[in-house]
């Protein structure tokens, strides 16, 4: 799979989705997003849309649990990769989202999460012009 969406702006996309109470991501998960993450993480992942509907009853902590999860999968899949740096994780989406939430907690922790997310699509495009 060829991977198009390799220069989101993760910071930019978080700002958003902070302000929109995720309603943001709601739209722009279903746009290819999801099933990228699927190809990624080799398996199908519970959609977004399921893990915001049961955040409302839990003041969307459900829903950062989901994010948070998706995101040291991404760490995990960036290290089988090879790729070093600054990763997201867990921890940092669930800190930075509970934590810094005064600090623009939620779109730092959106542009790590993205950022290796470009990372890994990179690589795995790069591996896949190779073959």
């Amino acid at each position: 799979m060829k991977f198009k969406h390799t220069n989101r702006k993760g910071f930019w996309l978080g700002f958003i989705d902070f302000f929109t109470a995720g309603l943001f991501f709601l739209v722009y998960m279903q746009r290819g997003l999801q099933d990228e993450l699927d190809a990624i993480l080799g398996r199908r992942t519970q959609r977004y849309y399921v893990a915001y509907l049961l955040g409302i009853p839990t003041l969307f902590l459900y829903t950062l649990v989901w994010m948070a999860r998706i995101a040291e999968e991404l760490r995990a899949k960036a290290i089988e990769l090879g790729i070093e740096g600054k990763l997201t994780s867990f921890r940092h989406m669930f800190d930075w989202n509970v934590f810094g939430l005064l600090l623009g907690g939620p779109a730092i922790a959106t542009y790590r999460f993205f950022d290796t997310l470009n990372k890994i699509e990179r690589e795995l495009n790069r591996r896949n012009q190779t073959l």
